[in-house]
């Protein structure tokens, strides 16, 4: 059985005004596993999962990559927006890295099937939320 599907959104200034960002509560952090290490990876609930040429590259809780031996820093917060953002959508990522930018903060934006997020700083976590809130205002 399929999910009910809504239709994505491509229009910026529409998407821009939903946005509705919610930061998540847990710390995340970048990791990196080489090839030879990726079964022990699997039933790891990774936030996020990416194959490159280097090696396996996870977003883990922080609490579970210090378990797991990672230099769990920096310390990142994850940003999700709740606009239905089309895969298809012209703007999004560029409009909310430079609001982002504007304020100083980093950006490290992964886009999911229905949902974009984005992994900050966890010390300008609340200032990135503050400045997502004013660009869906604008």
């Amino acid at each position: 059985m399929h999910p009910i599907m809504y239709p994505a959104e491509t229009d910026l200034p529409k998407l821009l005004a939903a946005l509705a960002p919610r930061l998540l509560p847990e710390e995340y952090v970048f990791c990196s596993l080489p090839e030879s290490r990726w079964r022990e990876a699997m039933d790891w609930p990774a936030l996020a999962s990416f194959r490159e040429e280097e090696g396996l590259s996870l977003v883990l809780e922080r609490p579970l990559a210090l378990r797991h031996g990672f230099d769990a820093v920096p310390a990142m917060r994850c940003i999700s927006l709740g606009a239905h953002s089309s895969l298809a959508a012209v703007g999004l990522t560029a409009a909310v890295a430079a609001k982002l930018a504007e304020a100083g903060i980093s950006a490290n934006m992964i886009a999911a099937f229905h949902h974009d997020h984005i992994l900050v700083p966890a010390d300008r976590a609340q200032d990135a939320l503050e400045a997502l809130n004013e660009l869906s205002a604008e």
